[in-house]
């Protein structure tokens, strides 16, 4: 564990490009502690643990546990995931893992939105309930502003 933590927090402040000393102010500790939990000589405590994963945006499990060369990716931010892979069959279906089912509480025969952008070349999936929420937050404060509903007097 003392290995994980210490590659994890390296990873981490490099990957923010933060400074020894810029952590060790952020959460009330020495650069030398820092320093030492880095190259594994020592592990922070549980309320060190807990600032150090807010500072970087993660969560403690992953800070102590994420395994990069098991998982074969970086420390995820906290609330975003990396499912694997699915493959999509002949006629385009494709099977959402138990995990991303279980953490977004799809149910058998719930309505997905399917939402698409080609620049970025990805999908994503929306619960259709979740969707039209925000559209009726959108009417209510007023809809989406556009050129056509511009005042013709300040023209």
């Amino acid at each position: 564990m003392k290995n994980m933590i210490s590659k994890n927090l390296m990873f981490l402040r490099n990957a923010h490009h933060f400074t020894l000393e810029y952590v060790a102010e952020k959460i009330g500790v020495s650069r030398q502690a820092v320093a030492k939990w880095e190259n594994g000589e020592s592990i922070p405590d549980l309320m060190n643990s807990m600032a150090l994963a807010n500072l970087y945006g993660v969560t403690i499990d992953d800070l102590v546990h994420h395994d990069h060369d098991k998982k074969g990716y970086a420390v995820p931010p906290v609330g975003k995931h990396i499912f694997g892979n699915v493959t999509v069959g002949e006629r385009g279906q494709i099977v959402i893992p138990k995990k991303a089912r279980d953490i977004f509480d799809f149910q058998p025969g719930e309505n997905l939105i399917i939402l698409g952008d080609e620049e970025q070349g990805g999908l994503a999936l929306v619960k259709s309930s979740t969707f039209m929420k925000m559209a009726e937050d959108i009417l209510a404060m007023g809809g989406i502003q556009n050129d056509s509903n511009q005042d013709k007097s300040s023209l």
